[in-house]
């Protein structure tokens, strides 16, 4: 069943909507005081798991806000159950048992998706709460973002374990990203023929790597996952965060089909659409501190984004990287109203 508002979708796939869409990233988090009294009874570990509270919060944003999509609440390393690989959060993600070397690498067992029927059950349960009313999105965490936390066994700022990984062990890194690259694939595909009306993939540390090198050892994976996502006919967006300098690494090898390119924060809209062409669909790109930001200033600075996006093919309006738990709701009300009405 498509959704009553299908204005999300019709940007993704180049046509006029009726109005310009807007989701925001982690839209269904901390910010919200009914996600808190949510995850005030209970983990996070076992909200990501349990998908009736899963399909509860991935809501609560949609009910609140004039949104045109929401997206699954859920977590980009929960791909590592496909391996036995167990992560816990405290209150980062932590993994025990880092892959740091290329013996490690060698005995991670074959994937099995079927090890995420929780997430799968989410988005059906999710797509059962939202009724009709606005499209769904699924996501996964791309291969080299996911390989990072794998490696280095938390969330790191210098990413060294990683990146001594694919320097001195070439062929195990790339083997790494390869059985990840094939395992997200089932798993957005799985996604999909759950009722995800359209999947996000986040290569969140995209810029970690020189642009050169992420051209070479880690937007091959990607590249191959966003092909079978797009396989599956339904629009896909790639945020691959990074910059102008990754951006323009990788604009000129995207694959073709209904691929919406998300913009970060740190890259110019009206650039990015230089970049990647007037023919493609873009998806961003407000700074999340400007919703700190004094009401005329907030407004400002999305035209700015609004402006800078007028030629390319479509726009999605979102931010250029998550929403900060500390910004207050009344300000994200007021972004989706002036986005809904410029």
């Amino acid at each position: 069943m498509a959704p009553s508002n299908d204005a999300f979708l019709a940007a993704c796939r180049g046509r006029s909507p009726s109005r310009r869409p807007i989701w925001i990233m982690r839209q269904a988090g901390r910010y919200l005081p009914e996600y808190r009294a949510v995850r005030a009874k209970t983990s996070f570990e076992t909200l990501c798991r349990t998908p009736a509270l899963a399909a509860e919060v991935t809501v609560q944003p949609i009910e609140r806000f004039d949104l045109d999509a929401a997206i699954l609440f859920s977590d980009i390393l929960s791909i590592a159950d496909a391996f036995g690989i167990e992560v816990r959060f405290d209150p980062g993600p932590k993994i025990e048992r880092p892959l740091r070397t290329a013996a490690d690498v060698a005995i991670l067992p074959p994937a099995d998706v079927a090890a995420c029927a929780y997430v799968f059950e989410a988005v059906r349960a999710c797509v059962e709460r939202i009724g009709g009313r606005v499209p769904l999105i699924g996501f996964a965490g791309a291969p080299w973002t996911v390989a990072s936390y794998l490696v280095e066994g938390a969330g790191t700022r210098t990413f060294r374990h990683a990146k001594v990984l694919l320097w001195s062990e070439p062929d195990a890194f790339d083997h790494l990203l390869h059985v990840l690259a094939e395992a997200t694939a089932a798993y957005l595909e799985a996604q999909v023929r759950a009722g995800a009306d359209a999947v996000q993939v986040f290569e969140s540390w995209g810029g970690a790597l020189r642009p050169d090198l992420y051209r070479a050892r880690a937007w091959p994976h990607l590249r191959r996952v966003l092909v079978r996502a797009l396989a599956t006919g339904v629009p896909v967006i790639a945020f691959v965060r990074g910059g102008e300098a990754v951006l323009r690494a990788i604009a000129d090898d995207l694959p073709e089909g209904d691929l919406v390119v998300g913009i970060d924060h740190d890259v110019a809209m009206s650039a990015a659409v230089s970049i990647v062409g007037r023919d493609r669909v873009v998806q961003g790109n407000l700074d999340p501190m400007a919703l700190f930001a004094p009401r005329a200033v907030l407004e400002a600075e999305a035209q700015a984004v609004l402006d800078g996006a007028c030629g390319a093919r479509g726009h999605i309006f979102n931010l250029g990287h998550g929403i900060s738990k500390d910004t207050d709701p009344e300000q994200v009300a007021a972004l989706v109203d002036f986005v809904h009405r410029a």
